[in-house]
């Protein structure tokens, strides 16, 4: 079983910059898709960026071009930077990775963490 704990979230400006972190209990190169989603208040949780298959990124339109997702296997972490956040970007950030196999899917969820985008 593995555990995905979530951090670097908290208060910024407009304009700002956060850096989320996602470490994991375990090695991370087993999963075939990592990527971080956010929910924000009476909204229903949304994808932000995704790597697939270890090396194909994908993200969100709303975030091209501010936000990157990155990892490093050797510390067994995911990362997102965020810059030029906005109001809007206020949510609650979670971690996901997932095993993939003909036979079934593992999912492991970070609890979150909080980012709030405010003057």
């Amino acid at each position: 079983q593995v555990t995905l704990v979530d951090s670097g979230g908290g208060l910024v400006q407009p304009g700002g910059s956060l850096r989320l972190s996602c470490a994991a209990s375990g090695s991370i190169l087993g999963f075939n898709y990592m990527g971080w989603y956010r929910q924000a208040p009476e909204k229903e949780r949304e994808l932000v960026a995704s790597f697939t298959g270890g090396s194909s990124r994908n993200y969100a339109d709303s975030v091209k071009g501010r936000f990157t997702i990155s990892r490093d296997n050797a510390k067994n972490t995911l990362y997102l930077q965020m810059n030029s956040l906005k109001p809007e970007d206020t949510a609650v950030y979670y971690c996901n990775a997932k095993t993939i196999t003909i036979i079934n899917t593992m999912d492991y969820w970070g609890k979150g963490t909080l980012v709030t985008v405010s003057s």
